[in-house]
């Protein structure tokens, strides 16, 4: 019998486990789409990276808290909150984990009838995404973020990734500085910058929400007849945070029609007309519930989280490839070029950001 199957017959699922087939493109957990005898309902079957979630337990439990309160709001909206939100599924025994010496499991009822989309593919989609992600942080607003386990200490703690990015430089495990001297150059300029947004939330000047802190174009899922969003997934990072940064890694993704990795620069630019889209949509939705402070610095947060990810592709690349998945030598660079890339676009572009965010605040 195959292995994963009697992982997933583990879990109170509607009948016996038949089939599990690789599902998804994610870089960190590794996924899978589980049949059921009755063939009635789907599954997905994950095995937690617990080298990156050290506390699994505690992730649970976040997404547990998450999802139950979300279920209430959109339940108490009308709508319908087995398709519109994460539902997990218990084991037999009642726990939300199952852990064998292949790792640690979970599962989650599939959302059927939809899709998702790697790369942004029109401008009316990401408006969507924008509504999706601005309608997640209204929903959570009243959530107590206090009571959230922090699921990766320092996540998007931007000086912090620039002390681990300096140690990576200093070891460098491969040998592979001298060959990036022009790429550790552009990060060791952005250096103050770095801070910019921590310093802002030390002194009080941002305040923590509860936010989503992966906030991709693919973690939500389109209705398939409708095209509209439905639900917004992959609630590992859900955690108190900071709402510049979840809107920024929204622009670091879908504010471009190049692929994350593509090696062709000449192909990655920062599209000015998708993040006015993006904007749009994200304080049409949770806009009054920001701070003057918050829509300010949407801009910069944009900027951050784009530099912030092409250093964390650059460190794990001088460290060997040992955080994020990739399938080609040389993806993790390709990666990181990309991001410095959009930085550089975004820089110029300033004036235009700070412009449409007074004109949809």
């Amino acid at each position: 019998m195959n292995r994963y199957l009697e992982i997933a017959d583990r879990f109170q699922l509607d009948g016996r486990a038949v089939s599990a087939e690789s599902h998804g493109d994610g870089h960190i957990n590794d996924t899978f789409l589980v049949k059921t005898q009755t063939g009635e309902k789907y599954y997905i079957l994950q095995r937690i990276n617990t080298s990156v979630f050290k506390n699994a337990e505690a992730l649970m439990d976040n997404i547990i808290l998450v999802t139950d309160f979300l279920r209430e709001k959109i339940s108490k909206a009308g709508g319908d909150s087995q398709r519109e939100t994460m539902n997990v599924v218990l084991t037999r025994d009642g726990k939300t984990l199952y852990r064998n010496e292949e790792g640690c499991w979970r599962v989650y009822m599939f959302i059927d009838g939809t899709m998702t989309m790697q790369t942004c593919e029109s401008a009316e989609q990401f408006y969507l995404s924008a509504c999706a992600f601005g309608h997640f942080q209204k929903l959570l607003a009243d959530f107590p973020a206090d009571k959230l386990y922090e699921s990766i200490p320092n996540f998007h703690n931007t000086k912090s990734r620039f002390l681990d990015f300096e140690a990576a430089v200093e070891k460098d495990a491969c040998g592979r500085a001298a060959s990036v001297a022009e790429e550790i150059a552009f990060v060791r300029a952005h250096k103050e910058f770095a801070a910019m947004l921590v310093d802002m939330q030390e002194s009080g000047e941002l305040p923590l929400r509860v936010t989503h802190n992966d906030t991709k174009l693919n973690n939500v899922l389109f209705d398939e007849k409708t095209g509209r969003p439905l639900a917004v997934v992959d609630l590992d990072t859900v955690m108190p945070g900071l709402s510049v940064n979840d809107f920024g890694d929204s622009i670091r993704f879908g504010a471009t029609y190049a692929a994350e990795d593509e090696p062709d620069l000449g192909k990655v630019n920062f599209e000015i007309s998708l993040f006015e889209c993006y904007t749009k949509g994200f304080l049409g939705e949770c806009g009054e519930l920001l701070t003057e402070n918050e829509k300010r610095m949407l801009p910069v947060g944009a900027m951050m989280m784009t530099f912030e990810c092409g250093m964390r592709f650059l460190t794990d690349y001088l460290s060997g490839d040992t955080y994020f998945k990739i399938h080609r030598e040389n993806q993790n660079l390709d990666r990181c070029r990309t991001q410095f890339k959009l930085v550089s676009d975004m820089e110029k572009a300033r004036e235009q950001m700070d412009r449409i965010v007074e004109k949809y605040s």
